[in-house]
């Protein structure tokens, strides 16, 4: 496996030098932050980048993420310009030595939490999911603020996206998520990048917005939309496992046999009837089996990059909730050690 960490750039109070000191460690997982979504990467910010990430002795392969703009996933006329910005965007990484995109098809907002700091029984705080509390909120009526929401709309514009995805519908959703992989796939195989959808965080329908990277259902067809191995996933063990109808080493294990998994976030969750906690790495923190994870990945010959998702504020840490650097430290270690004992065990 290539061991690889969520990095936000400078503002990031994780330092490069410390990322580097984790054993194994490969390569940096970032993105440009500075540039408005739908724009082009202009190539002297991404090869700063990489001329940063290089520095410290990293590898500079992952992107997550180049987002795609409303407009592509609502199907607005508009989106032909962003379309041929974003196929800007996969030459210019492809020029840096990029190898993989992550990126997400979810409407309006990206992963949603109730909390990033709720206190679990041993004193670390979390980010959690408690569905009674989200149900709770009305988006279009209160001044909402959600984790992982984009506080950058007014009520306005954010009334008139609710009511375009209303009337778009899943089965909208899913036409405009083709025409949008039959347009950047043959540019991503002539400039041999994976990309690597990113599952909806959580996998069911909020505020009654439309969701469909989900279930095992909704990867199968998405996969066939474009049936090239760049198009692949980013398979993400705490947004899909977050839901019970997703059994995760069966997923991992049949998607990475197809060499369709391009990305991994490995996170486990506790799973709870009202919605999930975040929880350690460790197996027995959770509900996944981590090491069935990794076994799935190493038995189908999976030797791609995986990073330690979300991690709990230990220690007294502060810093960017779900990304501070002690317990992700520790999901790191924890992941080099089931894939030496799976590799040592399999020969």
């Amino acid at each position: 496996m290539k061991l690889s960490f969520r990095w936000y750039g400078d503002s990031d109070p994780v330092s490069l030098q410390y990322i580097k000191q984790i054993p194994t460690m490969h390569s940096i997982v970032t993105a440009i932050y500075d540039v408005p979504v739908g724009q082009v990467w202009e190539m002297d910010k991404i090869l700063a980048l990489k001329e940063k990430v290089e520095k410290a002795g990293l590898k500079f392969e992952v992107i997550e993420s180049v987002p795609v703009h409303e407009d592509i996933k609502l199907g607005l006329p508009t989106r032909e310009v962003y379309i041929e910005n974003y196929k800007k965007n996969i030459e210019n990484l492809a020029k840096a030595g990029v190898k993989v995109i992550c990126y997400n098809f979810m409407p309006v907002f990206d992963w949603t939490r109730s909390q990033l700091d709720k206190e679990l029984e041993d004193g670390s705080t979390a980010l959690v999911y408690y569905k009674d509390q989200v149900d709770k909120l009305d988006p279009l009526n209160s001044e909402l603020s959600l984790p992982g929401w984009d506080s950058s709309y007014t009520k306005e514009e954010m009334a008139d996206l609710f009511a375009k995805y209303k009337a778009l519908g899943e089965e909208g959703l899913w036409e405009n998520l083709k025409y949008f992989l039959e347009q950047i796939i043959p540019v991503a195989e002539l400039n041999d990048i994976k990309m690597a959808i990113h599952p909806d965080d959580p996998p069911w329908p909020i505020f009654g917005l439309p969701r469909i990277i989900t279930k095992e259902e909704n990867l199968d067809r998405f996969l066939k939309l474009v049936d090239s191995k760049y198009n692949g996933l980013t398979l993400c063990t705490g947004s899909l496992g977050c839901a019970n109808f997703n059994n995760m080493p069966k997923l991992v294990d049949k998607y990475s046999a197809m060499g369709r998994i391009h990305f991994v976030h490995m996170r486990n969750v506790q799973v709870l009837d009202n919605g999930f906690e975040e929880r350690a790495h460790l197996s027995s923190c959770g509900s996944l089996d981590m090491y069935a994870i990794m076994k799935a990945l190493y038995d189908n010959g999976f030797r791609g990059y995986i990073r330690p998702d979300h991690g709990r504020m230990i220690w007294g840490e502060t810093g960017r909730a779900g990304y501070g650097l002690y317990d992700r430290a520790l999901g790191a270690t924890y992941l080099n050690g089931l894939w030496e004992a799976i590799e040592k065990a399999s020969k």
